[in-house]
């Protein structure tokens, strides 16, 4: 595809918190290139990413995008899968994948001067892998040690279980790994059926970070673009719930320590709420100041391993609360967890808590986009997640606008009996005062 063909879709810059500069360009067939200009950087980040997940899997091929993640490193015509990490770690490099409910990405980063290389790997893997059956029968076998691997991490299963306790019946619900009954299902046919309806032009994008121009970028690029399958972008069902009070999922399991998730049904990322909701889960348990760190590790001595996350998704949301702990001691750290929910419902937050947590994101951030890996998801995230890039410094302002009025309403919204949703692995084999603890 001619470099003249490229048609300008946006631009955004901005030069506050990093020396980048963004650009954004949609090809005639569908595919967008994205580059975070970083001149003063060394190494070069690129990343191929598709806008397809778990969720977009039907049932009977649970696990599919993640496996065909697998295989797109199993070899092509020019290269075999020992030759493809060659390529790019005889360099000194880093190649690597990652599948997520609503994302895939395939990410290589290297010295700067070997820009090419990385670009042309990352498309010979999407562009030629051969998916051959010993490759599918082998992976399959390797996909099932995996998910071993995942069971014998009660703090990886624990997630699991919520998630399906959160989204019962849905993809949202089932683990990206799939299950050993849905890997044996999967056929080649159906694998090639699923990429070839996902993997396509419209829902691909590149993303460049480093010190390489985007019409540098674009004119690399035009040399496999038109390559990329056209065809119609994808969708999914939407999340639903019906949950009208807390919900338990117990999985008893011999271990020297009990896991405890406890999830809340929150906003999507598009909910203007979620500004309040990343400074609420930070103030209560992003970092090892924060609320639950301090009174369940350092007051307590109840648990080592102590944190909360918000996951934002297109059309449904959870903050996650994981203790790593004694069995006997869940009922406590349940109770003194859910206190420290309610002191956020009913007492206003005072200015130094406030700009302090604040200023922890502001900071984490600053830190983070340092990098050209980190730059290269920031960008693919927000084309995916929202359609533009957003700028770094909008989003530090968007953070330090937020209100404690605004944090206590969103703990007022979210913080309720009926949107909580217990997982336990533990030695526990019956809910008890479990139960009446999360009627609030």
């Amino acid at each position: 595809m001619a470099v003249g063909n490229i048609l300008p879709l946006s631009l955004r810059a901005c030069r506050v918190l990093c020396p980048q500069v963004y650009h954004v360009t949609r090809l005639p067939n569908g595919l967008s290139v994205a580059t975070a200009e970083m001149p003063q950087m060394a190494s070069v980040a690129v990343g191929l990413w598709v806008g397809v997940g778990s969720r977009y899997e039907e049932k009977s091929v649970s696990g599919v995008a993640h496996f065909i993640e697998h295989l797109l490193f199993k070899g092509t015509p020019r290269r075999s899968a020992r030759e493809i990490s060659e390529a790019v770690e005889g360099v000194g490099g880093y190649i690597n994948a990652f599948t997520t409910e609503e994302l895939t990405c395939f990410h290589a980063r290297a010295h700067r001067k070997h820009f090419d290389r990385l670009l042309e790997v990352l498309c010979d893997l999407l562009l030629h892998s051969k998916f051959t059956s010993a490759d599918i029968a082998r992976e399959r076998d390797v996909i099932k040690e995996e998910i071993a691997m995942y069971r014998d991490q009660p703090s990886q299963w624990v997630q699991d279980l919520l998630h399906e306790a959160l989204w019962p019946g849905q993809p949202l619900g089932r683990p990206l790994t799939g299950t050993e009954k849905s890997l044996d299902g999967v056929r080649r046919a159906e694998m090639l059926k699923f990429f070839g309806t996902n993997y396509l032009a419209e829902n691909t994008l590149l993303v460049v970070a480093g010190p390489v121009t985007h019409r540098e970028v674009c004119r690399a690029f035009a040399r496999y673009a038109g390559k990329f399958r056209a065809g119609k972008k994808p969708a999914f069902v939407p999340a639903q719930s019906h949950q009208t009070r807390p919900v338990i999922r117990l999985h008893v399991k011999k271990t020297e320590q009990a896991q405890l998730a406890l999830g809340i049904r929150a906003c999507s990322r598009h909910d203007e709420r979620r500004h309040a909701l990343r400074v609420l889960n930070a103030m209560l348990g992003e970092s090892m100041s924060s609320r639950l760190f301090q009174l369940l590790r350092e007051d307590q001595g109840l648990a080592y391993s102590v944190y909360s996350s918000w996951a934002g998704m297109e059309d449904a949301g959870a903050l996650t609360i994981a203790v790593g702990l004694d069995a006997d001691d869940v009922p406590q750290a349940l109770r003194l967890t859910l206190r420290e929910m309610r002191r956020l419902v009913a007492q206003p937050l005072s200015r130094t808590e406030l700009r302090r947590t604040q200023d922890y994101l502001i900071g984490q951030m600053e830190l983070q986009l340092e990098s050209t890996e980190n730059q290269m998801n920031w960008v693919g995230e927000c084309l995916f997640g929202y359609g533009k890039i957003v700028p770094p410094a909008e989003a530090r302002d968007r953070v330090a606008a937020v209100t404690a009025a605004e944090v206590r309403a969103v703990a007022s919204d979210f913080f309720r009996p009926e949107r909580l949703t217990l997982a336990l692995v533990s030695t526990l084999d019956k809910p008890g005062a479990l139960e009446k603890l999360l009627r609030w």
